[in-house]
C-alpha cells in the first residue's frame, strides 16, 4: 500500500474542482459518477464532462436528475439504484455489453445517519447504501476498469469514518442496538477499506483506488436526518441557518468538496500511486492514536487524517470476503 504521506500538490482546501480539472483533457474517456446529480456528485460530473469525458450517472429518480444536471451538456442518465442488487447488476451488465472501457468510477452517492432500515436482503441501508452497492457495481464492472489500460476508482468517504471501525460479527445491527452515527461511521470506513484493497487487486491490470474526505458541505441533502441544533453545535450552520463556509476548518462549497474527488480521479500527480485517502487536494497523513476519541463533528475541523483501522490491509481483506458473501 502507498504510505500516508503527502506529496505537495500545489493545491490546497479553498481550490475548486474547476481549479483542479484545469489544463486536463478527457477526451475519449469515459467515467461512471454514481450521485452525480446532488452537491459534489454533480459538480464532480460538471467538472468530468467539462474536460471532455463521456460521463455517465446513474440515478433511481430519472426526473430529479435531469433536472439537477439540465446546465451541463452532454450528461447520460441511466437508472440503478444501489439498494437494489438487481439493479446495480442490470446497470452494470449494460455498460459491460457495450464493450466501451470504464476510465473512471466516482462512487460519490451516499446517505447518513438515517433512522434505521433495511433493504429487501435485511442488510442496514446505510452499510448497503454507501458500501455493498458500491461494491457490487464495481466489482461487476471490473472487466471494464481493465479493459481501460488504466483507470482509477474513486470512493467518496468521511471524516465521519471515525465514527466506527467495521463490526465484522455485526455489520447489520442484528444484535447490537442501532446507532445511526455509529452505522454511517462504518459504512465511511468500509469506503476507504474498499479503496485499499481494490487498488491491491487491480493494480496489475492498471486499476487504481482512492478514497478521499470532500469537507463539512452543508447543501448535499446528506444532513436531512441531522438536526440544526447538532449541525449549529458542530460549527456547520450559523445562527440564522445558513451554511457555514471556511475551508480552512474542513467546511466548503460543493465546487470546493468536489476538488479531492476529480484530483483522485484524474490527476497525474497521482499515477504510480493508489490505496490512499485524501483529503484538501492531497494524500492525508495518518491520523495520530490519540485522536480515537476525536468524535464529535466539531472536532472535524481541527482534526485532520486517516485513523489506521482505516487503512489496514488485513482488515480491507477481511472486509473484501464479507462483502463478496453478502452480495
Amino acid at each position: 500500500m502507498t504510505p500516508q504521506r503527502p506529496l505537495g500538490s500545489g493545491f490546497g482546501c479553498a481550490s475548486t474542482a474547476a481549479d483542479v480539472i484545469k489544463g486536463i483533457d478527457l477526451t475519449g474517456r469515459t467515467a461512471i459518477v454514481t450521485g452525480g446529480y446532488s452537491g459534489i456528485g454533480t459538480e464532480t460530473a460538471r467538472a468530468l464532462r467539462a474536460a471532455g469525458a463521456e460521463v455517465i450517472v446513474p440515478t433511481r429518480n430519472h426526473a430529479k436528475a435531469a433536472e439537477a444536471l439540465a446546465g451541463i451538456d452532454g450528461i447520460q442518465i441511466e437508472t440503478m439504484d444501489l439498494l437494489d442488487p438487481a439493479s446495480v447488476d442490470a446497470f452494470a451488465q449494460a455498460f459491460l455489453a457495450s464493450g466501451r472501457p470504464l476510465h473512471i468510477l466516482v462512487n460519490s452517492a451516499g446517505i447518513m445517519a438515517n433512522p434505521l432500515t433495511r433493504d429487501a436482503r435485511g442488510y442496514e441501508s446505510q452499510f448497503a447504501t454507501n458500501h455493498l452497492g458500491h461494491f457490487q457495481l464495481a466489482t461487476t464492472l471490473w472487466p471494464a476498469l481493465r479493459r481501460a489500460g488504466g483507470a482509477r476508482v474513486v470512493s467518496v468517504s468521511s471524516w465521519g469514518h471515525r465514527f466506527s471501525d467495521i463490526h465484522f460479527d455485526d455489520p447489520n445491527f442484528e444484535r447490537r442496538e442501532y446507532q445511526p452515527f455509529s452505522a454511517y461511521g462504518q459504512s465511511k470506513t468500509a469506503n476507504i477499506l474498499f479503496a485499499v484493497h481494490a487498488d491491491a487487486r487491480g493494480r496489475e491490470d492498471g486499476i487504481r483506488a482512492f478514497s478521499l474526505h470532500p469537507g463539512g458541505i452543508k447543501n448535499t441533502g446528506l444532513d436531512k436526518h441531522v438536526s440544526d441544533d447538532m449541525l449549529r453545535a458542530g460549527g456547520i450552520i450559523d445562527d440564522s441557518g445558513e451554511a457555514v463556509i471556511r475551508p480552512e476548518h474542513g467546511m466548503k462549497t460543493c465546487e470546493q468538496g468536489a476538488a479531492t474527488s476529480v484530483w483522485c480521479a484524474v490527476s497525474p500527480q497521482l499515477d504510480g500511486l493508489g490505496g490512499v485517502y485524501c483529503e484538501d487536494v492531497e494524500i492525508a497523513e495518518l491520523a495520530p492514536a490519540d485522536q480515537a476519541d476525536s468524535i464529535g463533528l466539531s472536532d472535524a475541523h481541527t482534526k485532520r487524517g486517516v485513523m489506521p483501522f482505516a487503512v489496514d490491509p488485513e482488515s480491507a481483506e477481511r472486509l473484501w470476503k464479507l462483502s463478496e458473501t453478502l452480495v
